[in-house]
């Protein structure tokens, strides 16, 4: 897929774990897991903003396009 998910870059830098995020957007393990490991094929804008309030960042931090 030519979109690349930044997620465990940006919240190793907000030292933030799995499990807190999960607690902060409401999500389970499972489905940040999911998507954490780039095996999500969609994400919500619901989710997305919520992940972006928790992490203090922008969509463009999580998200990534490639030409590839």
């Amino acid at each position: 897929m030519a979109i690349i998910v930044n997620l465990d870059v940006m919240m190793a830098k907000r030292k933030i774990s799995l499990n807190e995020l999960s607690e902060r957007v409401d999500l389970t393990l499972s489905n940040l897991s999911i998507l954490k490991t780039g095996k999500a094929k969609a994400i919500r804008f619901s989710t997305l903003d919520a992940i972006c309030k928790a992490l203090d960042c922008q969509p463009g931090d999580i998200l990534e396009h490639t030409n590839v």
